[in-house]
C-alpha cells in the first residue's frame, strides 16, 4: 500500500489566477540559514560513515640524573566513526491532474522549489539538533555533541558556556571554526556533494491507497551528509540564553559580548585580529586555516544590537568581506540561522 501525499485539484487551482495562469508563490516558509558559505564539505573515507583519528596522550619526557636510565615513551591515539545520514523524498503529481492544469512544467517547478527549500531546512536543523539515537537514519548535530556544562560528564563541556537560563525558553550562540581538519561536513565516498535530483518524468508509476498504479510525473531527491567535529576544541556553545523577561528581555540580561569574548578564547588558535592566539606546538595546527563564524537566531541577533547600542560596543561592527557586507564581532562574522531555536531546554 502506498503512503504519502500527492497534489490535488485544490493544490493546482490554488496556484492559478483568474486567467488560468500560474501565479508567483509567496514563500512564507522560507528561512535565512547563513551557514553554507562557511562550512567545508569533503568526501568521506567510507560510504556510510567517516572515520577520524585523534591524539589522546603525549609523551612528557623524563627528568634524568647521572647514571640513571630513561624509560621509552609513546603517544596514544583513538579512532572515532560517525554515520552519514540519508535524507530522501519523492514528488509525484498525477499526469491527468498536471495536464489538466495546462502548465505542467510550471506546476512541477513550483513543487520542486518547495522540496529543495524544505530539505535544505531539514539539513540545517539536523546540523544543530540531529540525534542519531532518536532518528538512526539521520546524523548527530552539534547540540548532541555539546550537550552538557559538566566536565565530569564530557571533556568538551569545557567549550559549553552556561548563560544561566532556566526552563525551556533558551537559545544558543555557536562559534564554529571550520576547516577540513576541525569541523566540516562529508558526503559518501564515490558520490557527489549536495542535493541530488532526478526527473523521472512519467517513467515511475504512483500507487493509490489500495496499491493500484497510475501514471505520475515524478521527481526524486536525495541528500547524503554528516557533520564531523574532528577536533572538538574548535567549536563552542553559549547555552542557556534565556530569551524571556527573565533573561535577554529583562533588566538582568546576560552580557552577550562578555560571553562571546570568553568564547573567542576557547579555540586553540585563531588570528591576531580575533583571539590573538596564533601559535601552537603542534606543527600541523598552524597551517590549519580555520574559518570562524558565529551562528545565532534572529532573537539573539536583535539583543546583540540592543546591548551594543546601550553599551557602545565597538567590537560589534559591519565590515566588507570580499564585497559582501558582514556583521562581525572581533573580526568574526555573525550570521543569522533561522533553524536555531528559542525553545531549547536547559543544558545541565
Amino acid at each position: 500500500m502506498a503512503t504519502g501525499s500527492w497534489p490535488t485539484i485544490a493544490d493546482v487551482t490554488s496556484r492559478m489566477d483568474g486567467a488560468g495562469q500560474q501565479m508567483t508563490i509567496a514563500e512564507m516558509l522560507s528561512q535565512c540559514n547563513d551557514i553554507w558559505d562557511y562550512v567545508p564539505i569533503k568526501e568521506s573515507n567510507e560510504f556510510f560513515g567517516h572515520e577520524f583519528t585523534f591524539r589522546t596522550s603525549l609523551p612528557a619526557g623524563f627528568w634524568r640524573s647521572v647514571n640513571q636510565g630513561t624509560p621509552f615513551g609513546k603517544s596514544t591515539t583513538a579512532k572515532s566513526r560517525l554515520g552519514i545520514g540519508t535524507l530522501e523524498d519523492w514528488s509525484q503529481v498525477d499526469c491527468l491532474l498536471a495536464e489538466a492544469s495546462g502548465h505542467i512544467e510550471e506546476f512541477r517547478a513550483s513543487e520542486m522549489v518547495a522540496f529543495m527549500e524544505g530539505m535544505s531546512q531539514t539539513m540545517v536543523q539536523t546540523m544543530f539538533y540531529g540525534n542519531a539515537a532518536v532518528t538512526p537514519a539521520s546524523f548527530n548535530g552539534l547540540s548532541t555533541f555539546y550537550n552538557t556544562v559538566s566536565l565530569g560528564s564530557a571533556q568538551n563541556a569545557a567549550n559549553v558556556i552556561d548563560a544561566l537560563g532556566v526552563g525551556a525558553n533558551n537559545a544558543s550562540i555557536w562559534l564554529n571554526c571550520y576547516s577540513p581538519r576541525s569541523l566540516y561536513m562529508v558526503y559518501p565516498r564515490g558520490t557527489k556533494a549536495g542535493l541530488t535530483t532526478e526527473d523521472l518524468e512519467k517513467e515511475w508509476p504512483a500507487f493509490d491507497a489500495v496499491g493500484n498504479p497510475f501514471r505520475a510525473y515524478t521527481f526524486w531527491f536525495r541528500h547524503l551528509m554528516a557533520l564531523i567535529p574532528e577536533d572538538w576544541r574548535f567549536t563552542s556553545r553559549i547555552a542557556n540564553i534565556d530569551v524571556t523577561s527573565a533573561g535577554l528581555a529583562g533588566p538582568n540580561a546576560p552580557d552577550l559580548f562578555a560571553l562571546m569574548a570568553e568564547q573567542v578564547m576557547l579555540p586553540p588558535l585563531l588570528t591576531k585580529k580575533t583571539s590573538g592566539i596564533t601559535m601552537s606546538d603542534a606543527p600541523t595546527e598552524e597551517g590549519l586555516g580555520v574559518r570562524p563564524a558565529f551562528h545565532v537566531n534572529r532573537t539573539v541577533r536583535h539583543w546583540m544590537d540592543i546591548q551594543g547600542m546601550r553599551n557602545r560596543n565597538v567590537l560589534l561592527s559591519v565590515t566588507d568581506s570580499a564585497g559582501i557586507v558582514t556583521d562581525t564581532f572581533r573580526g568574526i562574522p555573525v550570521t543569522v540561522v533561522d533553524s536555531l531555536l528559542v525553545s531549547e531546554a536547559r543544558v545541565t
